[in-house]
Formats: structure tokens, sequence, C-alpha cells
């Protein structure tokens, strides 16, 4: 079955938004970002996109620190992909908690 083009968009943004939080995660010292999945609109105006945050400790703040540099990294995502797409879409950040989720029906099921 051949990928559509929103799935080639939505692998695109999710290799590049991870090297980008790869590099910004770097200046905060002992936390990893990972994007689980980048979801795009039909009209490629919005990507809602998914963060992994360890440790889940520091995961509120990270985030919070992530939303409010959404623009700096909206910026970086544009000058890497500036060839492949006419307009950078809007980023809409949020956070993934099924590995969470996951771990505690594992801790329950053995406990």
């Amino acid at each position: 079955m051949k990928p559509t083009r929103d799935e080639k968009i939505n692998r695109m943004l999710q290799k590049e938004l991870g090297d980008i939080l790869l590099l910004y995660a770097k200046k905060l010292q002992g936390v990893l970002i990972s994007v689980s999945e980048v979801k795009v609109s039909t009209d490629l105006a919005v990507a809602r996109v998914y963060l992994s945050i360890f440790p889940e400790a520091r995961a509120a703040e990270v985030f919070a620190q992530v939303k409010a540099d959404g623009k700096m990294l909206r910026f970086e995502l544009g000058r890497r992909v500036r060839h492949q797409l006419r307009v950078v879409p809007e980023i809409t950040f949020v956070l993934d908690d099924t590995l969470n989720y996951l771990d505690n029906i594992d801790r329950l099921l053995k406990g």
C-alpha cells in the first residue's frame, strides 16, 4: 500500500522535530524528549505533536518550557523544511502519557 502525502509529511515533521528537540533537551540537562506522533490537518495548517518526556517527575515543567518556546521551535522547523513545504504548520504540543498508562497497567497486573 502506497503511503499518502499526509503520512509522508507526518513522518518528515516527526523526524525533524525529533532532531530539533534532541538538541533542545541538551540545554535542559537530564531530560529526554521524544516525538511519539505527529498528526497534520488535511489542509496542512495545524500539526499536533505528541511528546513523551522522561523522567516523569519533570514532565510538567519541561512541557511548559517547550510550549513557551513553541514559536522558536516552529521557526527552526521552518528553516529545515522550507524546500519541502510551502507553509510551515502551526504546532500544537500535546503531552503523550500512553507509556505511563501502560506502565501503570503492568504494575496493576503484576501486583
